[in-house]
């Protein structure tokens, strides 16, 4: 619900972090005994074409799925011989011709298919008039400018507009539609200066989680020189003068592994404005433990400088201040050891205010003394029952967000963490937003639910005043959806809340209907209301939506999470699965389909394998799919704190029980499998997506297809253009919608 724009999007915090520095157990190289035959023509396998016969025009489409070499690779890892015949498809589409050739083949196939399903054509035409709305992002308000982006519907990037004043007329700042032909340049992070002088922005190419810094002068428009790169997993902050910020970066890569290679040494720079690179100053680096993560942030009056610290995807910190102003002020260490989480609220001179769990597993508010930091904290919002999850400071008052099952509230407390009303929050939904700073009682908060996009409010924390700052135009009327909150039993009995979406005529029938079935269950995130023009159209063709909120995610705090994870990892599947149990069972769904990304993706990975009975069709999105190999790409190593260390013997034979790729069931009718990924994916490297899809299509499986689309200058998720939006969704769940039994009709 809550999301103070001055932390990491939530899709980037779910899979990075930093792993730590001292890896426990043993070593991977004492572990593994590999075993590597060089290939030979007469050791190279091929998959058989296996054409599909089924019912339908695009079920007897007759499919041969392309050839694919197998390789003898063999590790034994604790006394267990592993098979990896596929491990060549883990080399860089750009750099390796062959996996270049296989995902060009792959993708010939891919689509050959999908131009025959029914209906295809006419929900992409219906999900570009879904998308065809004026969306607004929560204005950032600096200097007396207000910034913000707009998206007059169908522009694959939002540009970012400034007005001067509340009512000044808007000006185009930045148009990143210009930054690339195809529009996969995205604009992703911005930060106006202190004064509104400058915009301080971020480039992202293709979907890759590198940046590159830019900053435009706002009066002109005109993009300065600065050039900042090898940026990733930065905040951004700028000095209280304006003349420079404060950024995250790693050392440059080794050529050809710009998008495989594991980052180390991730340190933060100053940056003056107008000037090159080179001449950037080290300000804090942990070069005795080269696996931290380092991220900087100001305090509201520019006295300090506030370094975060992370070994892991926990929200475990160690904290830093480094006084800002003299060129040889010692660090502070304000908190020593990865034990809690710790988001700084906001600050008035020495006192800094944060959010913590230290004492708290469900969070509370705390102030402490910069100058003083052995000092006990001062508690000034006890602990409660429901998770705190976000916290800003604006004006006098603190915004707190609190969270329980889904269900999501906003209230005012003042500085002495009295309390002063509730935040008017219009509905059932969920709020994003909150941006501010002491001493003004001005800030904006955007609202959405699943049926309804984001509307933009305008809130005094002084006065409690709410008012609209800019609402879409609708193509689709939001009551004729109704939003249900169900619980339901998960195998050992635990109760597990989920969203229940469909059309209300659909409702009251109470007829089971075509389901589409999505989760997470991991890294702490939990599953809020949003607005989907996706999911909106598969509810409009009569399909049901259900999410269900899976242990491992953060919707009861911090044992629900530890309940989701590492030994634990089952009970995500055990829930996701007693989900579609149930949703049969009480007549809501007839067949089902399921859809997770990233850790969602391994999610539908392993219970295809598991209950390939209960499932219609299946989209593994982006997914950890080989959970022996994770820790050895890009972010993969930061994710040992919800998964565990393949190197370690509890926790390699726990992630081999259930790893997508290495329990494939050969001899058992598997659903219709559609992966998706995307070539310049570097969180997840597409690698684990290529492999499980050759693995799927050598097994005998029975006739339903197991595609993979690869989409091409795209990456994780984050700054895909609007177009290959439409397209892929147009094609994921027309699939689904043929294999459930959707028909799906012209809107």
């Amino acid at each position: 619900m809550f999301r103070p724009e001055k932390l990491l999007p939530v899709l980037a915090i779910a899979l990075l972090g930093v792993a730590p520095g001292a890896r426990g157990g043993t070593r991977a190289d004492e572990a593994v005994t590999a075993t590597a035959v060089p290939e030979s023509a007469a050791q190279a396998a091929v998959v058989r074409a296996q054409p599909m016969a089924a019912t339908g025009m695009a079920g007897a489409f007759p499919l041969a799925y392309p050839a694919t070499r197998k390789v003898d690779i063999v590790e034994t890892q604790f006394g267990v011989k592993v098979a990896d015949p596929y491990r060549w498809l883990e080399n860089d589409v750009r750099v390796d011709a062959d996996v270049r050739a296989w995902v060009e083949a792959e993708n010939q196939a891919t689509f050959a298919y999908l131009k025959t399903l029914p209906g295809r054509d006419l929900l992409r035409e219906r999900l570009a008039r879904l998308y065809d709305y004026e969306r607004y992002g929560t204005p950032r308000k600096t200097g007396g400018r207000y910034f913000y982006t707009r998206n007059s519907g169908l522009q694959n990037q939002s540009p970012l507009y400034v007005r001067e004043g509340l009512q000044g007329e808007p000006r185009l700042l930045l148009d990143p539609n210009g930054f690339a032909q195809d529009g996969a340049s995205a604009l992703a992070e911005w930060l106006p200066s202190p004064d509104g002088r400058y915009l301080l922005y971020s480039v992202q190419d293709a979907g890759t989680d590198w940046r590159i810094l830019r900053v435009v002068d706002v009066a002109s428009g005109r993009t300065l020189d600065d050039r900042v790169e090898w940026v990733k997993y930065s905040t951004l902050a700028w000095a209280r003068d304006g003349a420079g910020f404060y950024y995250s970066r790693f050392d440059v890569p080794a050529d050809g592994r710009k998008f495989q290679s594991v980052g180390e040494n991730h340190q933060v720079w100053y940056h003056e404005v107008g000037t090159a690179q080179a001449a950037d100053r080290l300000i804090f680096a942990t070069p005795n433990r080269p696996r931290i993560m380092n991220r900087a942030q100001v305090t509201d009056d520019g006295r300090w400088l506030l370094i975060s610290s992370t070994e892991g995807t926990d929200p475990r910190h160690e904290l830093t201040l480094v006084p800002i102003g003299g060129e040889k002020a010692r660090p502070i260490r304000l908190v020593r050891g990865f034990t809690d989480e710790w988001q700084l609220i906001g600050s008035i001179g020495d006192k800094l205010y944060f959010r913590t769990t230290a004492g708290a597993p469900h969070g509370r508010v705390v102030m402490l003394d910069a100058t003083k930091p052995r000092q006990p904290l001062v508690e000034l919002v006890a602990e409660r029952p429901q998770s705190l999850v976000g916290g800003s400071m604006i004006g006098s008052r603190i915004v707190l967000a609190y969270l329980s099952g889904g269900r999501t509230e906003a209230e005012l407390v003042d500085l002495a963490g009295v309390p002063r009303g509730d935040v008017p929050l219009p509905g059932m939904g969920s709020a994003a937003g909150f941006a501010g700073r002491a001493g003004d009682p001005e800030t904006f908060f955007a609202f959405s639910s699943y049926t309804t996009p984001p509307t933009i409010y305008r809130f005094n924390v002084d006065t409690g005043e709410t008012s609209i700052f800019a609402q879409p135009r609708l193509a689709f009327d939001p009551g004729r959806y109704v939003t249900q909150l169900v619980s339901y039993p998960s195998k050992d009995g635990t109760l597990i809340p989920m969203y229940v979406v469909r059309r209300r005529d659909l409702a009251l029938s109470g007829k089971p209907a075509p389901t589409l079935l999505y989760g997470y269950g991991g890294f702490n995130i939990s599953q809020i209301q949003g607005f989907s023009p996706t999911r909106l159209a598969w509810m409009e063709q009569g399909g049901v939506l259900a999410i269900a909120s899976l242990r491992g995610g953060g919707e009861y705090g911090k044992a629900w999470h530890d309940a989701g994870r590492l030994s634990n990892k089952q009970n995500v599947f055990d829930d996701f699965i007693a989900a579609a149990e149930f949703l049969k069972a009480n007549g809501i769904a007839g067949q089902i389909a399921i859809e997770g990304r990233s850790n969602g993706g391994l999610l539908v990975g392993a219970v295809v394998n598991q209950r390939p009975d209960l499932f219609a069709a299946a989209l593994p999105s982006v997914g950890v799919m080989d959970m022996l190999r994770f820790d050895r790409f890009t972010a993969g190593r930061y994710w040992v704190d919800d998964y565990g260390r393949p190197d370690r013997e509890e926790d390699f034979h726990n992630l081999l029980s259930y790893s997508p790729y290495h329990n494939i069931r050969p001899g058992v009718d598997y659903p219709a499998i559609l992966v998706t990924t995307a070539d310049t994916d570097d969180r997840v490297v597409p690698g684990h997506s290529f492999k499980y899809a050759a693995a799927l299509q050598a097994a005998d499986l029975g006739t339903k297809p197991r595609l993979i689309r690869v989409e091409t200058r795209a990456g994780h998720g984050s700054g895909k253009p609007t177009e290959k939006i439409i397209d892929e969704y147009a094609d994921m769940y027309s699939f689904i919608a043929y294999w459930t039994g959707l028909k799906l009709e012209a809107k």
